[in-house]
């Protein structure tokens, strides 16, 4: 008998013989990916796949092509009938390539075995110019997150550059930004028509390269950006051009956004409302074997392994924090699933037969945002607000956690469930808010208690980011005074069930705004916690994201004030060692770092003399 998990009809194919398995000559849509193909809805090109073989379309995936060969994996499955999808990677590349100090990485998550290698550096751009240039004629559209944060004039860490909109480098008709389901449907529905892909012209959350004539006066429903030319000429402008950027990715009905560059321009239409409840359920719901194609079999896909037994509820993040790219990509609106759509899915996961009983994460972007939205959403229409949390939370904002705490308690009610951790970042900002709505306050109260007593794997994982409140205010962080009131609960929780659970706070160092005294001030500050950090990461500038223009620029994007920054490998490291304070690898250079910056005073705070 053959083990279901291996039967090939179950996947989407990825060669020849796995389409004639399923009598096909053609497929209709031929998808390439950047990562390993693993069919599960947290890995885009499954859900791309997915969405469009409902559809009724024939859909194949090549996943991790060889581009240093002779092109044989660009040419195995043939032409498809629509169009080519180019999905880079659930993961920006050079992220998943290069550390903050621009090293290479020596292994990728998102690859069989975890080895590295097994695709280029910018795929977006490889992928297609080797298929314009095997099938000139054949339609090719890109997406996934790299494609996202580089759909217009943008910062480049890794080349230390400004770079251009991606589309002048890859070889695409058209990009698609954002979640992109209903834009990719879409597209297949009007090319199956007939139409051409240079007359999808007005398709929601697209960009594409037109003629610089095509550029019309501003209005209401027309930004026009500082040229790609001006921009590198003052980087000042780069910076301005970002806060509208920014504003209309998270818009609920936004401008559609022109930049020009040279004789040609690229226009970047508006994102989409939120998915509907429905929509979102639709796409959740698909039939997904959760598994790794057969082709990995006795291999390990790390990032698999990280989410084989967790359960995605929402899309979206309303934090806005100024490092992170998430609203760039999903926009700041929570996309809530139904209750019965993540039911099924927790069932489907005890089904696994490698299922032992513990669900690893019921969460999202933000663990904690589940079903929210605005009172009246006649207020978020017109809103343009990068985040409903900062500098304080909405007042509009609904932070009634029930929703969360009725999933919670339904999913652990599952015959052979025994336990459902939250693994997700949760805003303790947010279930700490007082409304002034007693039954609200209430019930955020019991989350917290609830989120501590039964939903922690030994460690809750928080991201205060850091201690100091000017950093903070930079980062769009809430003030560090509400980590210890959160660590008061934790604490209170654990001594009064028995517990002996750790909170592991999330720290940046280099961030935009921050100095050695910042750092040092958060030593010390961590210290009187007895807190020995391990959760830690150096800043490393991505695009699309306040943090990294400001990086690039020195001043801020919506203030135009300059905004000090570490920029030397030799600054950063500074920065960084403060984590480290109680590795006596340090002690020596740390106190000579604070006589150096006339802090002599944190020194008896860090390393007090013996009495």
């Amino acid at each position: 008998m053959t083990d279901p998990a291996l039967d090939l009809r179950r996947f989407l194919p990825t060669s020849a013989k796995e389409m004639k398995l399923r009598g096909w000559e053609e497929a209709d849509v031929i998808l390439f990916s950047g990562d390993a193909y693993v069919d599960h809805p947290s890995f885009g090109a499954a859900v791309i796949g997915r969405v469009l073989e409902h559809e009724g379309y024939r859909v194949a995936i090549v996943p991790q092509p060889n581009w240093r060969d002779d092109l044989r994996d660009f040419k195995k499955l043939g032409r498809p009938r629509l169009f080519f999808g180019v999905s880079p990677g659930a993961m920006d590349s050079m992220v998943n390539h290069y550390t903050a100090n621009r090293r290479r990485r020596s292994d990728d998550a998102y690859t069989a075995g975890g080895r590295h290698g097994a695709r280029p550096d910018y795929p977006s751009i490889v992928y297609t110019e080797i298929l314009r240039r095997l099938w000139p004629d054949v339609p090719i559209v890109l997406g996934g997150i790299e494609g996202s944060l580089r759909r217009l004039s943008h910062y480049d860490y890794w080349q230390d550059r400004l770079r251009p909109s991606i589309l002048l480098d890859a070889k695409a008709d058209l990009l698609v930004y954002g979640m992109g389901e209903q834009t990719i449907r879409e597209i297949a529905h009007a090319l199956d028509s007939g139409h051409s892909i240079d007359e999808l012209t007005d398709t929601p959350q697209t960009a594409r390269i037109v003629s610089a004539s095509e550029i019309p006066a501003p209005d209401a429903d027309n930004i026009i950006l500082q040229s790609w030319d001006e921009c590198k000429a003052d980087k000042r402008l780069q910076s301005a051009n970002f806060k509208h950027i920014e504003q209309q990715s998270n818009r609920m009905h936004g401008a559609t956004i022109w930049q020009r560059y040279g004789d040609v321009a690229v226009r970047v239409n508006p994102m989409l409302p939120p998915m509907t409840t429905e929509e979102i359920d639709a796409s959740f719901d698909l039939p997904y074997t959760r598994l790794p194609h057969p082709r990995y079999k006795g291999k390990t896909i790390p990032a698999y392994e990280m989410i084989r037994h967790s359960i995605n509820m929402h899309r979206g993040c309303f934090g806005g924090c100024a490092f992170c790219t998430i609203s760039a990509h999903q926009g700041k609106f929570i996309a809530s699933r139904s209750k019965e759509s993540i039911m099924r899915e927790a069932e489907a996961v005890t089904r696994m037969p490698d299922f032992k009983g513990y669900i690893s994460d019921l969460g999202g972007p933000s663990a904690n945002m589940y079903g929210m939205h605005g009172r009246d959403l006649s207020i978020c229409s017109r809103c343009m607000r990068p985040s409903c949390l900062h500098p304080s939370p909405c007042p509009n904002l609904d932070t009634d956690h029930s929703r969360l705490l009725d999933i919670y308690q339904s999913v652990d009610r599952l015959p052979g469930v025994k336990k459902s951790f939250i693994g997700s970042g949760v805003r303790y900002d947010l279930s700490m808010h007082p409304t002034g709505r007693k039954e609200t306050d209430a019930t955020n109260r019991r989350y917290n208690e609830e989120l501590i007593e039964r939903h922690v794997s030994g460690r809750l994982k928080v991201a205060p980011e850091h201690t100091e409140q000017r950093v903070l205010e930079v980062m769009r962080k809430p003030s560090f005074d509400q980590f210890h009131a959160f660590k008061q609960i934790f604490d209170s929780v654990n001594r009064r069930c028995g517990l002996r659970q750790q909170l592991i706070p999330y720290f940046i160092s280099s961030h935009p705004g921050c100095t050695e005294a910042d750092m040092a001030q958060l030593a010390v500050k961590t210290k009187e916690l007895d807190f020995h950090l391990e959760q830690v990461q150096d800043f490393t500038p991505t695009p699309m994201t306040v943090s990294t223009e400001i990086y690039y620029s020195g001043v801020h994007p919506y203030t135009g004030k300059p905004v000090s920054c570490a920029r030397t490998r030799d600054e950063k490291l500074a920065q960084r060692r403060y984590f480290f304070w109680y590795d006596h690898t340090y002690r020596r250079e740390i106190i000579d770092s604070l006589r150096r910056i006339h802090r002599p005073d944190l020194i008896e705070q860090l390393y007090p003399r013996k009495k």
